[in-house]
């Protein structure tokens, strides 16, 4: 290993040399959002005088633990409400200008971070000549609580600072990368979960445009997590909560985050996320994006299989659930849909957790993105569809293809002793692995993810609806499961 040195902006960083990668870590692109700065949108960081040394991640965003995370293996240790740092691996700081590939981390906005192992940049930019970033955000109540209904201009976008943390990520890899290797005109973002909801969030943000030309979507759309209204009532149990005045929001800067976050367990376990406030997001991005403001961005969206498997496995609820229980849990997860869920998908079939988990995936996954999708299409834009239907061997099998399974192979990271505990052991996976990582790739060089390893892939359209099945083989179907498509159509035709 040896130094290796790059000029930001804001001063030089000295990274590390491993084998033909450069890695810089723990790069601050914005200003500690601390003190003052807390629940405020973020500001540039200081300039440096010395040369910086960014051989350690920085810290994650303050959260709690959560086991579906743990099991995932992005359950940080190091946490800090200082978190706004990138991290970056490039074949080399020769102003090359190679494709940049920016990942947004997911975790229902509460939690995860981006230096976990599965987000390990280093076999992109030894395959695919491509410099990669990751970076933090804020999340939870730290991100996303909404203060500027009742504070004012003072703290404008307060419900969305962990979105405006990505804004900020963005200008500072167009501003600085060309230094790192990469292109500032050739920046794709990418993300799965939370993350994907914000590259969806992202496509149809003003302030967001220009930032980068290509999106990938990886098992999340466009959406506002939190209504306004919704938004306020929880700041205001929140601030009863803390005992702090609404009139003078003063003490919220001296408050330990520790008991900021133990004042929010009177919430919902994954309350916060973006807001609809009109400012810095609309109350409904997907309309924003169906009206076509995002039609000149070529984009890849796609989900797994078997999303909800992973949620309800890690829900100890399900371990005791009678009729009576899961009648409620239906009603209360689909609603304000269920009477029509109930008419067009449930149909006559027998409330079991295995129906709930399969219309679950459909509801928040599968056609969220069927109609993403075709927003992009009926505007002609650029848009291609994968489903990912590899099943994992782990747990006998009982998780299937995952919420999150697809991210070790997207990275080609398999060979991570601690991605087995996702993955099972199967060799097999290592040849998937490897097609959907040069897919990857070439979208980020290209624009379109045709390799010659895989089947012809068609870009989706609302005649054919093509679709890349990856699996252990890899084939292209015209709308798989098109009865549940059409199902779930009648759902949100029939709202009344």
């Amino acid at each position: 290993m040896s130094a290796i040195l790059a000029k930001t902006r804001f001063g030089m960083v000295e990274g590390i040399r491993e084998g033909e990668v450069s890695i810089w870590k723990g790069i601050p692109y914005a200003f500690p959002p601390i003190n003052s700065l807390r629940f405020r949108p973020p500001e540039e960081p200081e300039s440096w005088a010395e040369v910086k040394e960014a051989k350690e991640f920085g810290p994650a965003a303050f959260q709690s633990e959560s086991p579906a995370m743990k099991f995932l293996g992005d359950s940080p240790a190091n946490i800090n409400e200082d978190c706004l740092y990138l991290n970056i691996w490039s074949p080399g700081a020769d102003n090359k200008r190679r494709p940049v590939m920016v990942w947004i981390h997911g975790g229902s906005f509460m939690y995860g971070s981006g230096s976990s192992y599965l987000y390990d940049g280093k076999s992109f930019a030894e395959q695919g000549d491509v410099v990669i970033v990751t970076l933090n955000y804020r999340l939870g109540v730290f991100g996303f609580l909404h203060l500027s209904d009742i504070a004012g201009e003072a703290y404008r976008g307060s419900g969305n600072c962990g979105l405006l943390d990505q804004v900020a990520a963005l200008k500072w890899v167009k501003e600085n990368i060309e230094a790192f290797g990469g292109d500032p005109n050739n920046v794709t973002i990418f993300g799965e979960s939370a993350g994907a909801v914000s590259v969806g969030n992202l496509l149809s943000m003003r302030i967001a445009k220009g930032l980068f030309h290509k999106a990938i979507l990886q098992s999340g759309t466009a959406r506002c997590m939190v209504s306004v209204e919704k938004a306020n009532e929880m700041t205001k149990q929140l601030l009863s909560e803390l005992q702090v005045d609404p009139e003078d929001l003063s003490a919220l800067e001296s408050i330990p985050a520790e008991t900021i976050l133990k004042a929010i367990q009177i919430f919902p376990r994954t309350a916060f996320g973006p807001v609809g406030d009109g400012i810095i997001i609309s109350d409904q991005p997907e309309k924003v994006l169906d009206e076509g403001f995002a039609n000149d961005i070529p984009v890849l969206v796609g989900t797994n299989m078997d999303e909800s498997l992973l949620f309800t496995h890690f829900d100890p609820m399900w371990e005791q659930m009678d009729q009576s229980k899961l009648k409620n849990i239906f009603e209360l997860s689909f609603e304000p849909f269920w009477k029509n869920v109930s008419q067009y998908v449930i149909q006559d079939h027998e409330l079991t957790k295995t129906l709930f988990e399969e219309a679950m995936s459909h509801y928040v996954f599968t056609i969220p993105a069927i109609l993403f999708s075709e927003s992009q299409a009926k505007h002609s834009a650029p848009v291609w569809m994968y489903r990912f239907d590899y099943e994992s061997k782990v747990f006998d099998g009982a998780l299937k293809a995952f919420h999150a399974l697809e991210i070790p192979f997207v990275w080609n990271n398999l060979s991570h002793p601690e991605t087995a505990n996702m993955t099972g052991n199967d060799p097999h996976r290592y040849k998937l692995a490897e097609q959907m990582h040069r897919a990857w790739i070439a979208f980020a060089h290209h624009g379109d993810p045709n390799i010659t390893e895989l089947p012809d892939w068609p870009k989706y359209d609302l005649e054919n609806r093509a679709t890349m099945l990856f699996n252990t083989k890899n084939e292209v179907e015209n709308d798989p499961d098109s009865q549940k498509r059409l199902g779930w159509e009648q759902v949100f035709q029939n709202k009344k």
